[in-house]
């Protein structure tokens, strides 16, 4: 649970971090409204929350292996928003040089492992990651971060079963918006909790507000010290609500306004504002500063991106296979 008076200057650094978030893909969403930007665009606009308060957990030499709608893990991770904007635009100056997109950004020297396209693929990669930091006898922990929907697939369970038996430094964070694309959450999940699954693998669960970053980061930063010190893995629900369309052009006849005016109510941003109003920590000069030095960033980004080249046709064949030098 998160405490009444967490130190306001975390708290600033949420606010700050979801603040940059929301900017980075309110402009994404109309660079691609405008057809300046290709391909297929995810949006986790009302979500920022969850990647806010769960990378302010992490030291940079860990780990977050990530979804379609990874962007805010990305950056929130410590991933360039220049290579994130350039890698949209499908520029040799993206953080995969124009060849990952939207939904399979990566950048390992920050320890962001990959957003991924492929429901669940997170899991068991963190898996991976999990071994390789534990028989390298090193105190680093991965977070995995996925969906609802992917948790009704058949790796969640190989994952989390495995991270059990294992005891794997891997935290498991169920980004939970209640929709699996156009599926309902209810409709779709037996029991009605995914936090819930956790006794059955014999790990911690928790259920957590996932538009409370300060709730994010309290639930995820105990889940990490536990890992840190051996003592296995965790599985944590961050409930939120996007308010955005499963992707950018998504009718979303599937779902009420109501509730993505819950999500405008229960906005995370707005509650790190509250949070630092209740402990006289509201400086109106600071906000102001804040906004207008994410908006000079993300115009520079742009630029960059814009003004950035196309890969070469022979970059295809780059970045494929690990280069063997040979025989010296």
């Amino acid at each position: 649970m998160a405490t009444d008076a967490p130190d306001p200057r975390l708290v600033a650094d949420l606010y700050r971090t979801v603040l940059r978030i929301r900017r980075v893909e309110e402009r994404i969403r109309d660079l691609y409204a405008a057809g300046r930007m290709p391909g297929f665009i995810h949006l986790s606009i009302g979500q920022e929350a969850v990647a806010t308060g769960a990378c302010a957990s992490l030291r940079r030499d860990d780990t977050v292996t990530s979804t379609h709608r990874g962007h805010g893990h990305y950056l929130a991770k410590g991933g360039s928003l220049p290579g994130l904007i350039a890698e949209l635009y499908g520029k040799a100056t993206g953080c995969c040089h124009g060849k990952g997109g939207s939904m399979h950004i990566a950048d390992v020297a920050v320890g962001y492992l990959g957003a991924n396209g492929v429901l669940t693929a997170s899991l068991t990669l963190a898996c991976g990651v999990g071994l390789s930091a534990k028989m390298r006898r090193t105190d680093q922990v991965c977070v995995a971060i996925f969906g609802d929907g992917a948790a009704n697939r058949g790796p969640f369970h190989e994952a989390v079963n495995l991270a059990g038996i294992w005891s794997l430094p891997v935290v498991f964070l169920c980004e939970n918006n209640w929709w699996a694309s156009s599926t309902a959450f209810a409709a779709a999940t037996a029991g009605g909790s995914i936090a819930a699954r956790a006794a059955g693998y014999g790990i911690p669960g928790a259920i957590v507000d996932g538009n409370d970053a300060v709730a994010v980061h309290e639930a995820v930063a105990a889940a990490v010290a536990r890992a840190r010190a051996g003592a296995g893995p965790s599985l944590l629900e961050a409930r939120t609500i996007r308010w955005q369309g499963h992707f950018e052009g998504d009718p979303q006849g599937y779902r009420e306004k109501a509730e993505v005016a819950e999500g405008r109510r229960t906005d995370p941003l707005v509650r790190l504002a509250e949070r630092l109003r209740a402990a006289g920590a509201w400086v109106a000069r600071w906000v102001k500063d804040t906004e207008e030095a994410i908006l000079s960033e993300i115009d520079a980004a742009v630029l960059f991106a814009e003004a950035s080249p196309d890969p070469e046709p022979a970059d295809a064949y780059t970045d494929v296979f690990v280069h063997d030098p040979g025989p010296d």
